[in-house]
């Protein structure tokens, strides 16, 4: 009671702290519900499809997603920063002009992206799928790409402009309507096609509503000429680009070795065990959604903090964010451990084989989970290609040993690999992150003025 105690004074007193809670209620309570969904309608195309069919789902939607992010320069990073840094110094046409440039680069992204699914479907549904007949559904769902045409400039505006609250709602029409098509695919006893179809209306109804906030926001603060704005307006082009060739580069290395294990997964294995890994990381969801939203609520408040050289309160929010987020990773781990067969048999009883593999996920998962800043702080600090260098050297060696390995030994493996990777690459990022707060920290106000 008195640990309680003093964790009530401490928010209490905080006022930071209640406002980057209060903004992750808004979008905790949409995942919530969606997360409550998501789960009904995955434990229904389990049981609709089987563990092979919900395999083959789980790898046509990793593909997609993969590309996507592959071409992607994760906008929404580069927003919150340099959009950020200028709403922060009153410099409403560099503001402007780094959203227009953000959504061009994503446009031209997106496009390419469904250019090159269309080439590599055929490859994809033979050699992941193994069902050459899947091509068309792989180009169908690949088309996703194009309705998050700016979904990653739009949620960074809507970040820096505190607009939480309009964003969960967009996160939970998309839910609701993802989880409405799977309980009819259910009931009338439809197949593969409508399963993929609900998650394909899910993302247009997420990326087209996202892009629609996105639009009205800057149209609120900049009026409605504010596409006209110079592209001379922008920061220096080459710290722009380095900023977003880094994250992207940096992005694509964590999807490729952390993001995509159902692709792993699919070509060292089968469609089975993607469903398998698929159910296993399911859960792990239980455990990730509530502390999700705090990415995107603390990242702004990191980079505002460094902004202004509040190196106290940087160190007082990450702390305390760590603790809450460290709390309930170590409460629902213990649940899974504990009820974790139960649940998997809500699956049905061929989903059991999913249980060492999900405990073994939650290692690498939960920590991630605990340490989610641990990357927002590097890129608040001006250093995006640290995180990219270390990702590089401890993913390839996970890529390496799971070529070597993994094919015999099988999906535990790779799950362990995967843990392993996210605890060293992240403790590596943390140290490295805390290493740079003390020196700016050492660093006199009037030095850094200078």
């Amino acid at each position: 009671m008195k640990f309680l105690s003093s964790l009530w004074n401490i928010f209490k007193n905080d006022k930071l702290l209640q406002k980057v809670v209060k903004n992750t209620s808004y979008l905790l309570s949409s995942n919530v519900i969606s997360m409550g969904l998501s789960m009904m309608q995955s434990i229904l195309a389990g049981r609709l499809l089987g563990v092979a069919g919900f395999g083959v789902i789980g790898t046509i939607t990793a593909f997609a997603s993969m590309l996507n992010r592959l071409f992607s320069f994760r906008m929404n990073e580069l927003v919150v920063k340099y959009f950020g840094e200028a709403t922060l110094q009153d410099k409403p046409e560099r503001a402007a002009a780094v959203i227009k440039a953000a959504v061009l680069g994503e446009t031209i992204s997106a496009i390419l992206s469904f250019i090159v699914i269309i080439f590599l479907a055929p490859f994809a549904a033979a050699k992941l799928a193994d069902d050459a007949a899947t091509t068309n559904l792989f180009v169908l769902y690949g088309s996703m790409v194009l309705a998050n045409f700016a979904t990653e400039t739009s949620t960074g505006v809507l970040q820096v402009r505190n607009k939480f609250k309009n964003q969960a709602v967009v996160n939970l029409a998309s839910s609701v309507m993802t989880a409405s098509i799977v309980v009819w695919a259910f009931i009338t006893k439809k197949g593969l096609m409508e399963v993929m179809a609900a998650y394909l209306v899910g993302k247009f109804v997420l990326g087209l509503g996202t892009a629609a906030l996105g639009w009205r926001e800057m149209q609120k603060a900049f009026g409605s000429g504010w596409l006209r704005t110079s592209f001379d307006k922008l920061p220096p082009f080459k710290e722009l680009f380095g900023f977003a060739f880094s994250t992207n580069i940096s992005s694509t290395i964590i999807m490729l070795v952390r993001d995509n294990e159902a692709l792993w997964i699919a070509w060292f294995l089968s469609p089975v065990e993607v469903g398998y890994a698929k159910t296993a990381l399911a859960f792990i969801n239980l455990v990730q959604i509530p502390i999700t939203p705090f990415i995107s609520t603390t990242y702004p408040e990191i980079n505002a903090a460094v902004t202004r050289k509040d190196w106290p309160l940087l160190r007082r929010l990450l702390k305390r964010v760590t603790l809450i987020s460290g709390g309930w990773t170590g409460i629902t781990a213990v649940g899974l451990a504990l009820f974790g067969r139960w649940l998997l048999g809500i699956y049905g009883a061929d989903f059991q084989p999913a249980y060492i593999p999900m405990l073994l996920f939650l290692a690498g998962l939960g920590f991630a989970n605990i340490f989610f800043w641990n990357r927002p702080l590097l890129l608040s600090l001006g250093l995006p290609m640290v995180p990219y260098r270390i990702n590089l050297w401890c993913g390839s060696a996970k890529v390496a040993l799971a070529i070597l390995l993994v094919p015999k030994l099988g999906l535990n493996l790779e799950a362990i690999l995967l843990s392993l990777f996210i605890i060293i690459s992240e403790s590596w990022i943390i140290l490295r992150g805390w290493q740079e707060v003390k020196k700016m920290e050492a660093i006199p106000q009037e030095s850094i003025a200078a």
